[in-house]
Formats: structure tokens, sequence, C-alpha cells
């Protein structure tokens, strides 16, 4: 019969053993956090990684009731500190966090945040980067300048963040049509769909990719 306790206390070991290999990440989201909440499904019960952090810039962003409601922290950044103070690194260290997952993020990450993650930031863009890319180009007007061009097709990139706007390496990308009848509003649902479909899975995919190195 003593085999077991033995067990037990193997198994235990075990499970603190996977809990100190998980993998703890930080979405960043500025709006209603609809890719947040497909992350935070995706990674439930995953075996090592876990959404351990929901920042925002908005105090009153819909990502933030997805925080409350998943039992997830929730930081709100604040802009004089992001930009010119500690940029939060000793905060997100503090709770282990590894991997920055910028979800609908609206800010330019600063670069003292590149450098505390490196190789650590993903972002989404609903476009085929190096187009419709850089400044103020985000929601909408990425949908408005791809109708305005009468672009036959558009899509997602999935790239690492670096010290330009939408220019880190590309990771994945995927297209749809754009036909002649649709408007920035149904582009955008079209691009929703790639972002729920395909975000969990490439986070996934370059986080394990990654440890295994």
């Amino acid at each position: 019969g003593g085999r077991g306790k033995a067990e037990g206390i193997n198994l235990k070991s075990q499970i603190s053993n996977l809990k100190s290999q998980m993998v703890r990440v930080a979405v960043f989201a500025s709006g209603t956090g609809s890719n947040a909440q497909k992350i935070i499904d995706y990674f439930q019960k995953h075996l090592n990684i876990q959404v351990a952090l929901i920042a925002s810039n908005k105090a009153g962003a819909g990502v933030l009731d997805i925080a409350k409601k998943e039992n997830i922290p929730s930081l709100i950044i604040e802009k004089e500190r992001f930009f010119r103070g500690d940029s939060y690194i000793n905060e997100l260290k503090s709770m282990d966090i590894r991997w920055i997952i910028l979800a609908g993020f609206l800010w330019k990450v600063p670069v003292s945040l590149i450098k505390a993650f490196p190789g650590s930031i993903l972002n989404i863009h609903p476009a085929l980067l190096p187009k419709y890319g850089g400044k103020g180009m985000y929601g909408h007007f990425v949908h408005e300048a791809v109708i305005a061009a009468k672009e036959k097709e558009s899509g997602i990139t999935i790239h690492y963040v670096d010290e330009q706007f939408d220019h880190g390496k590309p990771v994945f990308q995927v297209t749809c049509p754009v036909t002649e009848t649709d408007t920035p509003e149904t582009l955008a649902k079209k691009i929703l769909l790639l972002e729920h479909k395909h975000y969990p899975e490439v986070i996934e995919r370059v986080i394990n990719t990654n440890v295994e190195r």
C-alpha cells in the first residue's frame, strides 16, 4: 500500500513543475476585447501557456469587463508612466510575464518595453503588411483605405513588434477576397473572423517554438 502515497507526492511535484514551466502571457487591448476573449478561451486549460494579465490603456474598455468575468488580473496603463516612466516593466516582470500579446492595442509600444521583452511581443494587424500599416492605420481606417484602393484582397498579418509601427518580422499572413460590394463594415467583419480563428493558434505556435529553442 506504500506505493500510492509516493506516487501521489510524485504527481504533486510533477504538477508544480508544470506550473513553474507555465508561460505567463499578458494581453494588451484598447477596446471591447473580442480577440482577447478568444485568446483567453483558447488557453483556458492549456498545458503550458496561461493568460495571466489583461492590460488596457482605457479605464472603461470592455476588455476589462472580460478580465473581471474570467478572474484574470487587470492593469490600467497610464500614458505618462507608459511612455516616460518605467513602462510597467517591473510590474510585468514581478508577475513573471514572459510574452506580451497586442490584441487591438492602439498605443505604440515604447522602446524600453521592447528591449525588456526582446522577440516576445506579438501584434495582429487587420491588413496585409507592409501595405496599409503605420501611424493612424488601425480599425476602420485600414478597411477604408483598402476599399478606396480597389484592392482585390486583404487579410491579417501577425508579426513581432519592433521600434516602428507595424514593421516587425511577420510570422503569419492569411488573405480574404475583397469584393466590389464590400464596404469597410463588411470587410471588417471578414477580417475579424480571420483574427479570431488564427490569432490564438499562431500565439501558441510562436511561444512553443521559442520555448523549445
